[in-house]
């Protein structure tokens, strides 16, 4: 039975795609099957693992519409056991057509509920907003992370998104805990950012991962060569703080992992393959 975990805030920036595509990444190299759901429209998880989205053929707007199986959108990435259901531009049009569905909050947790079986993890990379699709991702998950920028602005909204999840807790799925909450984008020699941290803190307690993301111009060239940053820099200070994401995301989670010593190692395999 797989674990769903939504990686969602309505500010956009934080680095939630970042955050879906290099976590899932890691988790899948640390011997986990891992399908990643793209309910953005701007279908950047899809990009970011090297999915062409105009040449894809059923994506996650048909299988919400009900015109697709689930089973027939999904699709391998160039990451061992690492699974996409991927999005383009189509989804754009779901806020609007998934209104006059009944149940409209509960169509994503449907369709996921046939793939719980088939992988140990789900991340749902959400669209920076708390309308319907997030709602939807809100439903089907187990658990909710939040990237949060580590500067004044996050602080901006986190009422709000609170508020949405204790809505979505109480109305639609009393199940949902959140998972952690992740400072992307640190710079631990900014006293700013400093206090923001202990301010978000203050407010998440242990919920606060240890592990900082931090700034690298790494993570914005990833992505226009269709490769997470385990595949395109293995040895620098981005996946080193994925690796360490992903070791204490599936730490707390109770879970054994296939330990990566070596992303050097690593380095060369991927190279040879």
């Amino acid at each position: 039975m797989s674990k769903i975990i939504a990686i969602a805030n309505q500010k956009g920036g934080v680095g939630k795609t970042t955050t879906c595509v290099n976590l899932a990444s890691f988790v899948a190299v640390m011997g986990k099957k891992v399908l990643v759901v793209d309910i953005d429209p701007q279908g950047n998880s899809t990009s970011a693992l090297g999915i062409e989205k105009k040449k894809l053929g059923k994506t996650i707007y048909d299988v919400l519409m009900g015109d697709a199986d689930i089973q027939d959108a999904v699709i391998p990435t160039g990451v061992e056991g690492l699974d996409i259901l991927p999005s383009n531009i189509d989804l754009a049009g779901a806020e609007v057509e998934l209104v006059s569905f009944d149940n409209r909050e509960k169509v994503l947790s449907k369709q996921l509920a046939s793939q719980k079986n088939l992988y140990n993890y789900i991340f749902i990379d959400c669209p920076p907003s708390l309308a319907l699709l997030t709602v939807n991702a809100l439903t089907a998950a187990d658990s909710i992370l939040i990237p949060m920028q580590g500067e004044y602005f996050a602080l901006e909204g986190l009422s709000q998104l609170m508020n949405t999840i204790k809505l979505a807790k109480v109305h639609l799925n009393p199940m949902l805990e959140v998972e952690g909450v992740l400072l992307t984008m640190f710079d631990g020699r900014s006293n700013l950012m400093q206090n923001v941290a202990e301010e978000i803190s203050k407010f998440f307690g242990k919920k606060v991962f240890t592990t900082k993301i931090p700034r690298s111009i790494r993570f914005g060239e990833a992505p226009s060569y269709g490769l997470p940053i385990i595949q395109f820099d293995p040895i620098g200070k981005g996946s080193l703080a994925y690796k360490s994401l992903a070791e204490e995301f599936l730490t707390r989670n109770r879970d054994s992992f296939k330990q990566l010593v070596n992303l050097r190692q690593y380095k060369k395999s991927i190279s040879l393959g």
